[in-house]
């Protein structure tokens, strides 16, 4: 069974399409007119180990705003249909990861429901990276659980600096949906019998 999928978000602020293959890792680096979007994108692909390519355009002259939470909602929605009726995934994930002076906690439940828990957000975090906020990875987040089906709890036990506190969740992001892709049996992993 192909666990790949592609979708094209089309709005009158942003146009996007992602490409995504759950066993198949090797990505086309992300462009969004966004460098440091773009980054992340090409973070969160790298150490899930998905291939996963985005490309997407948007109303930047306004604020990365719409770019950043429609590319979470197409995502999500490419995984979600990759994911199938999710039949032998692990399902949940979780994942340290530390990125100098920051620590940044996530863990992951490819439930079906959709749930996020963003601590970040009580936080006095400074300043921006490349005028990405933790409000937009908020939303960029908002997006990916509300069409992705997932419950995903977000902490941040260190850090302060927007640059890092971004990319440690991110890149603990990945690693969480990497353990909870995986197929690890032919059943699915409720007790209910269904996600």
């Amino acid at each position: 069974m192909s666990r790949t999928a592609t979708l094209t978000r089309t709005t009158s602020e942003t146009d996007i399409t992602v490409r995504l293959d759950l066993d198949q890792p090797g990505s086309e680096p992300s462009t969004s007119g966004h460098g440091f979007f773009d980054h992340m994108l090409d973070a969160l692909a790298r150490h899930s180990r998905l291939g996963m390519s985005v490309q997407a355009s948007g109303d930047l002259h306004i604020e990365p705003h719409h770019l950043i939470e429609d590319t979470g909602i197409t995502l999500g929605q490419a995984l979600s249909q990759a994911l199938g009726d999710r039949r032998g995934i692990e399902r949940y994930g979780s994942a340290f990861v530390p990125m100098d002076e920051t620590l940044a906690h996530v863990v992951i439940d490819l439930s079906g429901r959709a749930h996020l828990a963003f601590e970040p957000e009580t936080l006095d975090i400074w300043g921006t990276a490349g005028g990405m906020t933790h409000y937009h990875l908020r939303e960029f987040l908002r997006g990916l659980c509300n069409h992705g089906g997932i419950t995903l709890h977000v902490r941040v036990l260190a850090g302060r600096e927007a640059h890092h506190v971004i990319e440690a969740v991110v890149k603990a992001l990945a690693r969480a949906l990497r353990d909870a892709v995986q197929v690890t049996s032919d059943t699915l992993p409720s007790t209910k019998g269904s996600l």
